[in-house]
């Protein structure tokens, strides 16, 4: 499904989902998660003569950051990321060697993220929401009745707890926290597979009958 001013592109061995949102009077634009196929997404932006302000990613799993540092180099932007991340990013290098995959140059975060806040970067405002779980410092961000969730919840699923890091009591948590505190209307946009609601995924998803 498209939605005004949201571009999602997957990208990666992983199929992971980036996302582009922007003003299109504007032309600003903020990119969440841009994990791979960093040439795919910046044509994008060229073509739509969008001007990149910052890269803001909901965490540090090698599927994505890897176009990040391409986006900072080219566009002299920041990289926003929360400081509970640092170990699982300092693990890229050693992450992509066991799924056989040759690394990109790791990003270096500019804005750690540390309590919840607003990021306002010209007309475009996003709220964070701390969701750990599927890591330590993942990060949900809310762009008017658009939820970012990364790996915290996909449809019929959420994310998986077995790797470093992970907490499932935590993630069952965030997953709670997001239910309670935001409208079931609100349009979810997962780092994998397609587009959600919170209100489907609290009827249909048999991960969160624990919250029934």
């Amino acid at each position: 499904m498209k939605y005004k001013n949201i571009k999602k592109i997957t990208t990666g061995p992983f199929e992971e989902n980036c996302y582009l949102i922007y003003d299109k009077e504007k032309c600003d634009a903020v990119l969440i998660d841009p994990g791979d196929n960093e040439n795919l997404i910046d044509s994008y932006i060229i073509k739509n003569k969008l001007s990149l302000l910052a890269v803001i990613n909901t965490h540090a799993h090698l599927d994505h950051i890897g176009a990040i540092s391409f986006f900072q180099k080219k566009y002299n932007i920041d990289f926003y990321l929360h400081v509970n991340e640092k170990k699982i990013l300092d693990y890229y290098e050693e992450s992509c060697k066991l799924f056989g995959i040759n690394p990109k140059p790791k990003p270096i975060v500019t804005k750690w993220l540390h309590s919840e806040s607003s990021l306002d970067f010209n007309d475009l405002k996003f709220l964070t929401i701390n969701t750990p779980g599927h890591t330590p410092g993942g990060v949900s961000f809310l762009y008017n009745n658009h939820l970012f969730v990364g790996d915290t919840l996909f449809q019929g699923s959420v994310g998986r707890t077995d790797l470093p890091g992970g907490d499932y009591s935590a993630l069952q948590d965030s997953l709670r926290r997001l239910l309670s505190l935001l409208p079931k209307e609100t349009i979810v946009h997962s780092g994998h597979g397609p587009d959600t609601t919170l209100n489907e995924e609290f009827q249909n998803n048999p991960y969160l009958k624990f919250l029934n």
